[in-house]
This record gives structure tokens, C-alpha cells and sequence, in this order.
């Protein structure tokens, strides 16, 4: 059950992360989720390792399960580290690539950079990277002059809404880069506490799992006695 959910969690992340993936360059960001869906695809193997080792109170196994434990604790702590170092770089990347990315909308024929940013602004419901006015130093602007922003800025609930800057009061008007960084750093949150939830459950499976390794080396080693033809 817990790699599942670890996988769940490292897959969720990619799959968040690529409706954001043109507003930072750092792919190495994504390396706590890759980290955390390897954890859980080694974790369901040494879950049945240990599951197999307890039911048949082998030392041998059970010693064997509790040092990938410790290396599968080791990696979480390294997740958490990794999470918290990327979750701080999450704020320079997006500052240093959402302008390029809003100068490079074009309107009319909407290639994956213009799709991410109306997709973005439609689900986080903002406008421009500080707020509307944003839009009126782009090239897409200047190109179209009619005094007006993608209608991906006008608000969900007008449905006659056509993006002119003449009534602001229709557009959103917060803007996407606070946003977008806040949603990535929640999202880079999710794998820290799962990592961080998941390494507690590993402690209590190598606590488990030297407990049974103790009460075996405790027990009296079993002899085969013959006497007269039985068994004692």
C-alpha cells in the first residue's frame, strides 16, 4: 500500500508539473519525483521480501530486509533534502523564464508555450506575470492593437467578457508568476511529507523486523532426540 501511494505521488507530480513545464528550465526539478516513484517500485519488492522473510522467521531474510530498509530510509531523507533544495529554485526558475514565455504568445496560432500560459491563467485565474498590465509590453500586444489581453484573463463567471483594457474590472486581476510558484512549491511539498510519512512507516518496518530477529535468536535451538525408536 505505501509504495503504491509513493508512486501515486511521484506520478502526480509529473503530470502537474507539465502544465507548468515552460516556465522553468531545470529539469533536474523534477528529480525528487523520479527518486520517489523508484522508492515505491522497490518498495512493493521488499514488502513481499519481508513479508515472506517474517512468515518463515528467517533470519537470513529478515536481516537482509532490514538493511534495504535502511538504504530505502537513506533515500527517502536524500527525497526530503532534494525537495526542499528545488522547492527554494522553483521562485528564480519561474522569474527567470515567464517573461520569454509571455513574449513568445502568439494569439492566433497557439503553439504549447501560448497554450500553457491561457491553460495557466484559466486555472489559477490570473492575468499577465504581476497582474493585466503585463500584457501591454508583449510583442503579441503591439501586433494585434486592439487594446486588449487574451481572453484566457476574463473572469469564469462573464461570458461577454472580450479581454479589452477599457474594462479592467472584467479581467483578472492578480498575476501568474506569484501563482505559479506557489502552486510548484505545494506541489514539491507533497513529495517532502510523503517522503517525510514514508520513512516513519520504514522505521517502524525495521523496528518490527529486529523484534522478530531478537525474539529468534532468543529461542532455544530445537534438538532431535532418539530414544528407542521415538521421537521426543
Amino acid at each position: 500500500a505505501a509504495a503504491g501511494i509513493l508512486c501515486y505521488v511521484g506520478a502526480y507530480v509529473f503530470i502537474t508539473y507539465d502544465d507548468y513545464d515552460h516556465f522553468f528550465e531545470d529539469v533536474y526539478t523534477l528529480i525528487p519525483a523520479v527518486i520517489i516513484i523508484a522508492v515505491g517500485t522497490l518498495l512493493f519488492i521488499i514488502g513481499l521480501i519481508g513479508c515472506c522473510a517474517t512468515i518463515r522467521e528467517s533470519r537470513c531474510g529478515l536481516a537482509t530486509f532490514v538493511i534495504i530498509l535502511l538504504l530505502v530510509f537513506i533515500t527517502e531523507v536524500v527525497v526530503v533534502v532534494l525537495g526542499y533544495i528545488y522547492r527554494a529554485k522553483v521562485e528564480d526558475e519561474v522569474d527567470h523564464s515567464i517573461r520569454k514565455v509571455y513574449n513568445g504568445y502568439n494569439g492566433t496560432n497557439p503553439d504549447a508555450a501560448s497554450r500553457a500560459i491561457d491553460y495557466v491563467q484559466r486555472q489559477l485565474r490570473c492575468c499577465g506575470i504581476h497582474n493585466y498590465s503585463d500584457w501591454e509590453n508583449t510583442v503579441w500586444f503591439n501586433q494585434t492593437k486592439n487594446n486588449s489581453v487574451p481572453l484566457s484573463c476574463c473572469k469564469a463567471a462573464l461570458s461577454n467578457c472580450t479581454g479589452s483594457l477599457t474594462r479592467t474590472m472584467d479581467l483578472y486581476s492578480e498575476g501568474c508568476e506569484a501563482l505559479v510558484v506557489k502552486k510548484l512549491q505545494e506541489i514539491m511539498m507533497y513529495v517532502i511529507w510523503a517522503a517525510l510519512a514514508f520513512a516513519a512507516i520504514q522505521l517502524l518496518g525495521m523496528l518490527c523486523a529486529c523484534i522478530v530477529l531478537c525474539r529468534r535468536s532468543r529461542d532455544p535451538a530445537y534438538e532431535l532426540l532418539i530414544t528407542g525408536g521415538t521421537y521426543a
